[in-house]
């Protein structure tokens, strides 16, 4: 029997390890579901830690809506700080995309704001803080849309927000990267002899607000199948999905359907999502899911467990660091359902450019810092983003799915998707569809860089 529509996803405060879906908490009145953004407190290698959150009235976190559902919702700011929620993946009206003062105004403490549009496309999305820094303090939580062949095939689904944390506080992570030679590392001007992975050293990774100190056990049938929502809502890291010795079949990226991909790592930079089918073995073991940070060997993860098996201890560290997060798997992705073919109406070359000296970024467009995307409704838009760095860029655009046509001069029908990451010294051509007038946020979604810069917007001529 699969969940209920509408079903809460668990989260840091639904503790449940059966699902990750349970039934929903009562709506307003009028039929709006709430979200409350709220305080919390977490605990982390066995200290505890008060941090931001998203919640429905009923304590559980994120919200899940069935395919050809509207979303109602009111975001009620229970915070001392100002604040708001943008809806990752989907595709809203202009104004009521949650970018504070480009969608609209952010939610001051103590008020609300309203938003209702049809919850498309379907898939998993999420949501999280555009306000500041407020997304390193894990202001953010799945959404999911639920696919109508999803719940007609009554698999399990589990869901799973992967983030980085910090002791410190984001503003003086920043300004410590702003600090001149931040971390001895120096650019501009000159090639970096090999790339850079991260800018902080984070002291834990988490998957649903659990550290692998004392992770998320979700029991599971054996030999049954499970269908993995993940997303790396991190601030700043890339990570490499590992299912150990199994094997998944990819089905989605970023909530759009691509033709099957049996690995057992998958690559999840910043931002992006991957809904991947696991088989449990017919052995009754236990089976971790593990997100192995770039470069880094601290890992996050969950534990699937069939009835009876042993949970082994699994190490906050990994025995080596993960693997570098490219484009080797993105080259193999093909879309299901590709956007209609048509010739390019307008090209636009956007430049990911920045220094670590002064800790700087910038995305010019053609060639012009501060310009935005200029675009006209009806066209046919390529987006040439050509990363000029040593760092690799996790590039998402606001309102539109767009679909990946070329990686280094090879030119591909690729995966649709909303975030796509651009590798150091890369070059990626994406198009999409004008066809969401407004004015829309573009940028890198590593937050640090987008704080320092790399951000700029894609504006419709003579909309209303």
């Amino acid at each position: 029997m699969h969940p209920s529509r509408r079903s809460l996803l668990v989260g840091a405060t639904a503790l449940a390890a059966a699902s990750a879906v349970i039934p929903r908490g009562a709506p307003a009145a009028n039929g709006q579901e709430i979200l409350r953004l709220q305080t919390r407190q977490i605990e982390v290698g066995g200290k505890a830690a008060t941090r931001y959150g998203v919640a429905q009235p009923s304590g559980a976190v994120g919200l899940t809506l069935d395919e050809g559902d509207t979303f109602d919702v009111r975001v009620e700011n229970t915070l001392k700080v100002t604040s708001g929620l943008h809806w990752h993946g989907l595709n809203p009206p202009w104004q009521q995309d949650g970018v504070p003062y480009i969608s609209g105004p952010p939610i001051a403490a103590g008020q609300s704001a309203a938003y209702k549009f049809p919850a498309a496309p379907v898939g998993t999305r999420w949501m999280h803080s555009h306000f500041g820094l407020q997304e390193q303090n894990l202001l953010a939580a799945p959404l999911i849309v639920r696919e109508t062949e999803a719940i007609r095939s009554g698999r399990q689904e589990v869901v799973v927000l992967f983030e980085d944390f910090s002791w410190t506080k984001p503003e003086a992570l920043l300004e410590k990267l702003r600090q001149p030679m931040a971390g001895g590392r120096t650019m501009g001007g000159m090639k970096m002899s090999k790339p850079d992975y991260n800018d902080i050293d984070y002291e834990a990774y988490l998957a649903n607000d659990r550290s692998l100190a004392d992770p998320q056990v979700v029991d599971v049938e054996r030999a049954g199948e499970v269908r993995l929502r993940l997303i790396n809502g991190s601030a700043s890291s890339n990570f490499t999905i590992d299912l150990g010795a199994h094997e998944g079949t990819l089905l989605t990226v970023d909530g759009n359907p691509v033709e099957p991909l049996k690995a057992s790592l998958f690559p999840l930079a910043v931002a992006q999502r991957a809904d991947i089918l696991v088989r449990l073995p017919g052995d009754g073991q236990a089976v971790p899911v593990l997100a192995r940070g770039e470069g880094r060997a601290l890992q996050a993860g969950i534990v699937m467990r069939p009835p009876g098996a042993a949970v082994a201890k699994i190490s906050v560290e990994g025995d080596v660091p993960g693997p570098a997060v490219g484009l080797k798997q993105e080259e193999l992705l093909r879309a299901l359902r590709p956007l209609p073919a048509r010739r390019v109406d307008r090209s636009v070359p956007v430049g990911l450019t920045g220094t670590m000296t002064s800790y700087t970024w910038s995305m010019p467009v053609h060639g012009m810092i501060g310009a935005p995307v200029t675009i006209a409704r009806g066209e046919r838009v390529e987006l040439v983003m050509e990363n000029k760095t040593m760092m690799a860029h996790p590039m998402h655009l606001h309102g539109h799915s767009f679909q990946v046509t070329e990686i280094n001069d090879r030119k591909l029908a690729g995966a649709v998707r909303d975030s796509i990451l651009v590798p150091p010294h890369a070059t990626v051509k994406v198009v999409f569809d004008a066809d969401n007038p407004g004015i829309w946020a573009y940028h890198c979604h590593n937050l640090y860089h987008m704080a320092a810069g790399m951000f700029t917007t894609v504006v419709y001529r003579g909309f209303t």
